[in-house]
């Protein structure tokens, strides 16, 4: 998948124009992409369309207009595009009573070795991205990829069942993508 660049992007006065019919596009997009895999984890599955739209929701966010800030929002949304052979996918750690955050999402440390991607009798491990866990601290939001061999991309173009699982102590579960979902991610799968 193409990664983007900064034509791909637009001004904000241009942005600003057409953001309420970008931003409902995305987010219908994002409906048959996101996958609630518990009451307390869920991801959603990034594509170039989703990190375009990222980028111009942060310059609309924080009114940058100076190119080279921009520039360095493409480079760090860039890493949520899957490379060929993966998935990507940012994971959210869902918590709703804000007045427990820090203990409740400590008790989610290790949620890095526990989230798996199973096509038919496959199992794929998460990778996630290094500096967003530590013995003490855990970020409410993860960025995950899921590599791909090219038996595992046929099982999924294919009939086998696709399930995502949290193996984790505080929080096991499991959820069948449904064929949308799956349709949406083997457009991304297949580049």
């Amino acid at each position: 998948m193409n990664k983007v660049i900064l034509d791909d992007i637009m001004g904000l006065p241009a942005y600003e124009k057409v953001r309420e019919k970008f931003r409902q596009r995305v987010i219908e997009l994002k409906k048959k992409r996101r996958v609630p895999v518990s009451d307390k984890v869920s991801l959603v599955f990034e594509n170039r369309e989703t990190v375009i739209f990222q980028i111009h929701e942060m310059m609309w966010a924080e009114r940058i207009t100076d190119l080279d800030k921009i520039r360095e929002e493409i480079e760090v949304y860039n890493g949520l595009i899957p490379e060929p052979g993966e998935l990507s996918a940012t994971l959210f750690l869902e918590i709703e009573d804000q007045s427990h955050l820090r203990d409740d999402l400590l008790r989610f440390l290790g949620v890095d070795e526990a989230v798996f991607l199973n096509i038919g009798t496959r199992k794929i491990q998460a990778r996630f991205e290094e500096g967003r866990s530590k013995d003490d601290k855990i970020s409410a939001v993860q960025y995950v990829k899921f590599p791909f061999t090219a038996d595992e991309r046929a099982a999924f173009a294919g009939s086998a069942e696709a399930t995502l699982l949290v193996e984790h102590p505080n929080d096991q579960a499991q959820v069948r993508l449904e064929a949308e979902t799956r349709e949406s991610l083997l457009a991304d799968l297949q580049g």
